[in-house]
């Protein structure tokens, strides 16, 4: 989607808003937007996102890998925006390069805590009042192929929140992150929520993911086919969850897969339950539906009831579903 639409009909709402009461926030009510990784060999609404940026943008960031951004990042920071990134300390390889060019540009850079198996979390915050969640990471050569969401986030306690843990794990301090209107964060509430989303599930529920293994989460989407929902799955390579996928299936639901082999990767982490419908919920962040995921690493998601995040991300569920191979 569009950003430069996105912020004019936001300056118009604000203007609006000035005109009736001086008394109203600047955001007087939440939006939110989701789009799907272009499969191209960049990304450029990620870009636009940066380069909207004119005084802070913070980014946690499992890998780092795109001379783009990289180059977006430290022209803000030349451009007087404060710039702070987070990168993952487990993924050095992938990240160091990332990691020098802003170091020498005089952004601050810093490798995650020790308190987490990895900091899988894929987020940017610009400007303190928006904030995109990511599924996928910044890495270039995975672009042409991974399939990936993103969702755009301006409520207010949302953002708040998401910058408070930001400041934390900056300076690696502990902190018990707050979900805001939306959130789910490992390693505290990503699971319960994620239980709340397909355990609420009255007739359809939709699943795509790259893993597969949390018996919880997992032993939640097979009581929701046994009692007679609708459940669909979207897997990178069943075989590697062959026992998880039995269970589905016997319990009624359909799991499709594809592998890397096939030239397309499901990378993406997304739920959507009773889609269309009043209890509709959509779920995507950077989890993977495995304990340590859950459980160990820092991550960060999102659940909205909103049509059109969930429009997006049901659309190219259907796609990958119709396009993949049985399990």
């Amino acid at each position: 989607m569009l950003r430069t639409s996105v912020r004019r009909a936001g300056i118009a709402m604000a203007a609006c808003a000035a005109a009736f009461s001086t008394a109203l926030p600047a955001h007087a009510a939440s939006t939110y937007s989701a789009f799907t990784f272009a499969l191209g060999t960049s990304e450029p609404t990620i870009y636009s996102f940066i380069n909207s940026a004119t005084s802070t943008l913070d980014m946690t960031m499992y890998e780092l890998k795109d001379t783009t951004a990289v180059n977006d990042l430290i022209a803000r920071e030349k451009a007087g925006v404060k710039v702070r990134v987070i990168l993952d300390r487990e993924e050095t390889s992938t990240n160091s390069s990332a990691y020098s060019a802003l170091k020498a540009a005089g952004v601050g850079v810093v490798y995650s805590s020790s308190s987490f198996t990895y900091t899988h979390q894929k987020t940017i915050t610009v400007n303190g009042d928006e904030s995109l969640i990511l599924t996928g990471n910044l890495t270039s050569e995975y672009y042409p192929t991974s399939r990936d969401y993103g969702v755009f986030d301006n409520d207010q306690t949302d953002v708040a929140a998401i910058e408070k843990v930001f400041a934390a794990d900056y300076a690696h301090t502990s902190i018990t992150p707050s979900d805001g209107d939306n959130l789910l964060w490992s390693p505290t509430t990503a699971q319960s929520r994620l239980l709340s989303v397909i355990n609420g599930a009255t007739t359809t529920l939709d699943v795509e993911e790259e893993e597969f293994s949390d018996t919880a989460v997992v032993n939640a989407i097979v009581a929701d086919a046994e009692r007679g929902v609708t459940v669909r799955v979207v897997l990178e390579t069943p075989s590697d969850y062959s026992s998880e996928v039995n269970k589905v299936e016997d319990a009624g639901g359909t799991v499709v897969g594809y592998s890397s082999s096939t030239g397309f990767y499901i990378h993406a982490k997304a739920i959507v339950a009773d889609y269309g419908l009043s209890t509709q919920n959509v779920e995507a962040g950077s989890m993977n539906i495995t304990s340590n995921s859950l459980g160990s690493n820092r991550e960060l998601g999102i659940i909205l009831k909103d049509s059109g995040v969930a429009s997006v991300i049901e659309t190219a569920f259907n796609s990958d579903y119709a396009g993949g191979g049985a399990a």
